[in-house]
């Protein structure tokens, strides 16, 4: 009888315990939001300097000023320097300009900045794919071959110690085939002097 009257008071004892219990849960998901609203979420170091850039719009114009300068100063700095280490001024005189005979046929300027190359071809549409070596007397890195093409569009690349590289930044656009880049050069109509 004692083990009756002793679970009858630890049942009793728990339920008082668990209703009280209860009634403290009642309201603790709102008295939790309630205080964690008054706090602000611990930032990374990555979030906090996303809270410092442009916060308000003057502060994004000025951003945009501050950017637009710095493309500014390193056009500038980059434009001196290609007149001093390009040969003849900067990548703007380096093209390929064709000079016209007689015949209609045009002489195309190749030039392609190779610094480390010892060797550098041009194959094309024009040469049956058979390397045209370029040449670099003074060995500054700026290999030269001047050609002379018809009017037309030609398909060309670089072949550069072995290794091929189509895509040459004067050209006029480029195709792939074969997983491989070519670049296209048009002369006469619709192309050079049109």
């Amino acid at each position: 009888m004692k083990l009756d009257k002793l679970d009858g008071l630890l049942r009793d004892t728990l339920k008082a315990e668990v209703a009280a219990s209860a009634e403290r849960l009642i309201e603790l998901e709102e008295r939790v939001i309630m205080k964690l609203g008054d706090r602000h979420p611990r930032l990374r170091w990555f979030q906090w300097l996303g809270q410092l850039s442009a916060s308000t719009r003057g502060a994004r114009l000025g951003q945009v000023a501050v950017v637009g300068a710095t493309a500014a100063i390193f056009l500038f700095v980059g434009l001196t320097l290609s007149d001093r280490i390009l040969p003849g001024g900067g990548a703007s005189r380096l093209s390929l300009q064709p000079v016209r005979s007689a015949d209609g046929t045009q002489e195309v300027l190749f030039v392609l900045p190779a610094l480390d190359a010892e060797n550098v071809a041009v194959v094309g549409n024009f040469n049956a794919w058979q390397g045209t070596a370029l040449s670099d007397p003074d060995g500054d890195g700026i290999w030269t071959a001047s050609i002379s093409l018809s009017p037309g569009r030609h398909e060309y690349a670089f072949i550069i110690d072995g290794r091929w590289w189509g895509q040459d930044p004067l050209a006029d656009e480029y195709i792939q085939s074969f997983g491989e880049y070519s670049s296209v050069r048009y002369i006469g109509r619709g192309g050079d002097d049109a």
